[in-house]
């Protein structure tokens, strides 16, 4: 039992408190876990605007150029390692299409994205449309925890055959999918809500593409795509292999007719709201990008000794970064980046980030902060930040292209965080029509 905890996406804070954490003198963030505001060490952040010789960018083609492309670099280096690019025989096969899929309202295709031949490695997509559009409409994309069929009790979802973590509550057996399992995260994924606002909504298993333990990648793409790709295993993370899938999965959708390919809004919770921001910082393609209570390694700053730090993510779960990132478990100082600099990478994009009051493990406060220190980067675009520079009160979005919120509630994605997405969502594309000439 204590190794399913282990490996359980939504009871690994159980499992870290029973975690023994070594107690270094030279540096009090690693000796215990820390929820006081009052017991923050000082630290200082990295300029994403400062070169290497001292000097400051001051213009948007200056950070495009020169300071961009640096940055991401230093994050796959030190974090999450590199992400290979788009493997030569990519194909995908749409294996079902309903028209009448949620009573009528949408159409439900499964695809299957191989990345090399008909019966090599692949993973399978779930793809909802609003039946009623006639243009090609923006979608939502993301990956899911226990399968296609928990997003929906659709009963014509195929039921997921992967390796997932054992779960009762989910209805995961024996490290597999029961029939039980349909519609048990459909509270994460409001289909019915994202289709009557005119979106559609893609979600593949991230399983399919690493499964989430330490070695899950001797059966995950890392191994089986280790030749085709030109990459070791342990030049990238399994964090950057999910990373690598959501890029897959927009190579689809630029394929598919009944999609807007440049209004495509990927998002994540938790450990794969990480996976979402590294995907948005490597592939430009996302339109806008959307992290949910990512925390740690995500949008939270790593130089706060608040909630999860650098030593306890890398403990617990030492597969989801590379290995280089373990030295800095003791001293996050030395860090050459922050997350307020990956979230500035995905400027001039529109960037919604949110946090939960009662999720302290992810540090709301530390989101906040990190996209507040995004700003600078933004501004070289002329584009607005989130104009305030306190944490909001619950339930207060703030922001204009950065957007933030922290709701009521605990570690989770609700249907108060998504009716927010789509409503930043609707504000952002609507600037991005054309202006009508006078």
């Amino acid at each position: 039992m204590k190794y399913r905890a282990y490996f359980h996406p939504r009871k690994f804070l159980f499992f870290i408190t029973l975690l023994s954490i070594s107690i270094s003198p030279a540096n009090a963030q690693d000796s215990l876990i820390n929820y006081d505001e009052a017991k923050m060490p000082p630290y200082t952040l990295p300029d994403p605007l400062q070169l290497l010789n001292g000097t400051h960018i001051s213009t948007s083609k200056a950070w495009m150029k020169e300071q961009r492309p640096r940055m991401l670099q230093l994050f796959a280096d030190n974090v999450y390692g590199r992400i290979p690019g788009k493997p030569k025989e990519l194909h995908f096969a749409v294996k079902t299409i309903d028209s009448f899929a949620l009573n009528g309202t949408a159409v439900r295709k499964e695809i299957t994205i191989f990345f090399t031949n008909a019966s090599g490695p692949s993973m399978e997509a779930l793809l909802y449309l609003p039946k009623s559009s006639a243009m090609p409409v923006p979608v939502f994309m993301g990956l899911n925890f226990y399968g296609n069929q928990t997003v929906s009790k659709d009963p014509g979802i195929d039921l997921s055959e992967r390796w997932a973590p054992n779960d009762e509550e989910k209805h995961i057996d024996n490290n597999k999918a029961t029939d039980a399992s349909r519609g048990t995260d459909e509270s994460r994924w409001p289909v019915e809500e994202i289709i009557k606002r005119g979106y559609g909504l893609m979600t593949a298993y991230y399983g399919d593409l690493e499964p989430d333990y330490p070695g899950g990648w001797k059966t995950g793409i890392r191994t089986s795509m280790k030749s085709a790709l030109a990459i070791n295993e342990q030049e990238w993370s399994a964090m950057s292999a999910w990373a690598w899938g959501l890029s897959r999965m927009m190579d689809y959708l630029e394929t598919d007719r009944a999609v807007d390919a440049k209004k495509v809004v990927i998002t994540g919770h938790s450990r794969l709201g990480k996976a979402a921001l590294w995907a948005g910082a490597n592939d430009t393609r996302f339109a806008i990008v959307v992290s949910n209570n990512s925390g740690e390694g995500g949008a939270a700053l790593s130089r706060r000794w608040y909630g999860e730090t650098i030593k306890i993510i890398n403990t617990s779960f030492p597969h989801w970064f590379i290995t280089k990132y373990k030295q800095y478990n003791e001293s996050p100082q030395l860090l050459p980046v922050d997350q307020h600099i990956l979230l500035a990478l995905m400027a001039p994009r529109p960037l919604y980030v949110a946090s939960a009051a009662a999720d302290k493990w992810a540090d709301p406060k530390g989101e906040f902060l990190s996209a507040k220190n995004a700003e600078p980067v933004y501004a070289l675009f002329g584009k607005k930040g989130l104009g305030v520079s306190e944490l909001p009160p619950v339930d207060h979005p703030v922001g204009e292209t950065i957007k933030y919120h922290i709701r009521n509630g605990k570690h989770d994605i609700t249907l108060y965080d998504w009716k927010q997405y789509l409503d930043f969502a609707d504000i952002q594309f609507e600037k991005m029509k054309p202006k009508k000439s006078r």
